[in-house]
């Protein structure tokens, strides 16, 4: 009975993640022609959008249950799609209202400064989470924390019931499958430049860029000094 039920959840979950897969619109940052290629299906015709016309909010909703309440954030990322004036929203689901501002604040400063740039990721050197090697050093982990009885019970019991690296096998497998890929136009897009042919940011964009590193040296963060501008007066 155990083993009906696990074979048909990890089948409608592989199933449910091609399917989510073929259908991703897939999305290209070039920061030296300070553009974004994007495709809205399968099969359409590429659209390349002005980097500083990419637009980025975090919307937020809350759910209301008998147990109390629930947050839910998320980074929205729009498009524009084609001349009707109209958005391609892309969304990046986030624990925490500060996770999805450090999402595009990483794309930011991707394009804007580069890779060099990033921070250095907090467990640099770990396997990827959800990964067979990384299923085995939590193992690792939790057997050097442990006694023993507690390692056989709280862990691998609980893992045997749960498919033990079966799960991780798929999410593996799901993560090599082929993505909606780019035609070639794209691809030759995509090719480096000569650093004499990158495009340069706008005066406005530097100016802003300016204001807000002010506002920084003086304690402000990025919160705070949105809240502000959205309180001054027209100019």
């Amino acid at each position: 009975m155990v083993v009906t039920v696990l074979g048909s959840y990890y089948t409608y979950s592989l199933l449910k993640a091609i399917y989510i897969i073929s259908k991703l619109a897939p999305v290209r940052f070039n920061r030296q022609r300070r553009e974004v290629a994007y495709m809205v299906k399968r099969g359409d015709t590429p659209r390349i959008v002005p980097w500083e016309d990419v637009i980025a909010c975090v919307s937020t909703s809350t759910t209301i249950t008998e147990y109390g309440t629930q947050n839910s954030f998320a980074l929205k990322i729009g498009l524009h799609a084609g001349l009707e004036d109209r958005l391609l929203w892309l969304q990046v689901p986030s624990p925490t209202l500060e996770s999805a501002v450090s999402e595009w604040e990483a794309i930011r400063v991707y394009m804007e400064e580069g890779p060099t740039a990033l921070p250095v990721p907090f467990m640099a050197g770990m396997p990827e989470e959800g990964t067979v090697a990384y299923f085995h050093a939590c193992r690792r982990n939790y057997r050097e924390r442990h006694s023993y009885i507690r390692y056989v019970c709280g862990f691998l019991l609980i893992q045997f019931c749960s498919g033990w690296t079966l799960p991780n096998h798929i999410a593996e497998w799901v993560e090599r499958l082929p993505r909606t890929g780019f035609p070639k136009a794209v691809r030759e897009w995509s090719k480096p430049l000569p650093p004499e042919q990158w495009a340069k940011p706008s005066a406005e964009l530097l100016e802003e860029s300016k204001v807000v590193r002010r506002s920084f040296r003086k304690g402000v963060d990025l919160f705070q000094y949105f809240k502000e501008r959205r309180t001054e007066p027209p100019r």
